[in-house]
């Protein structure tokens, strides 16, 4: 079946919670306590060992299968504008948020500042200097958040839009 990116992902999703809530569900029903001379099958929880593992087995399949079809989609698949593929921008993207955070840390400090808690020989104050032009980091600064924001953009329409082929249940 032929489906987006999101929607790929929000089926792995699912998958996962199927798979979870049966591995919850074996494990309260594969065991149970019965007090002596209480009839242990009256209070015996519904559970099919083989019909669990099954099932289990056909859910770990499908996440297998939806996971490839992602995995080959992301590797393949380009990103309009960027010259890359969505793999590449899942990298790209971190890397940016990053240097986004330190231009930001850059650009919140003074050119002369004095520093916190510390008072050289003789009651003089020691500051800290930045060996940087403030300007240019703040010009950075626009131009990463600019990009980023390019970058995620570019990469959420791909995701909502590109179909990809997912082998059916």
């Amino acid at each position: 079946m032929k489906i987006t990116s999101a929607e790929a992902a929000k089926l792995l999703k699912k998958l996962k919670e199927q798979l979870n809530d049966s591995l919850n569900h074996e494990q309260l029903s594969r065991e149970f306590t019965a007090s002596l001379g209480e009839n242990p099958d009256a209070v015996r929880p519904e559970y099919d060992y083989a019909a669990e593992q099954k099932y289990q087995a056909e859910i770990e399949g499908r996440i297998r299968a939806v996971r490839h079809a992602i995995s080959m989609f992301n590797l393949n698949c380009e990103v309009s504008g960027f010259n890359m593929t969505v793999d590449q921008m899942l990298v790209y993207i971190p890397q940016l948020t990053e240097k986004k955070n330190k231009l930001a840390e850059m650009a919140n400090k003074l050119p002369k500042q004095r520093k916190e808690g510390s008072f050289g020989t003789a009651g003089i104050v020691d500051y800290i200097y930045a060996n940087y032009d403030p300007k240019r980091v703040q010009e950075d600064y626009r131009a990463v958040s600019d990009e980023l924001a390019k970058a995620q953009t570019a990469l959420d329409l791909l995701n909502s839009t590109e179909l990809l082929e997912v082998p059916e249940a």
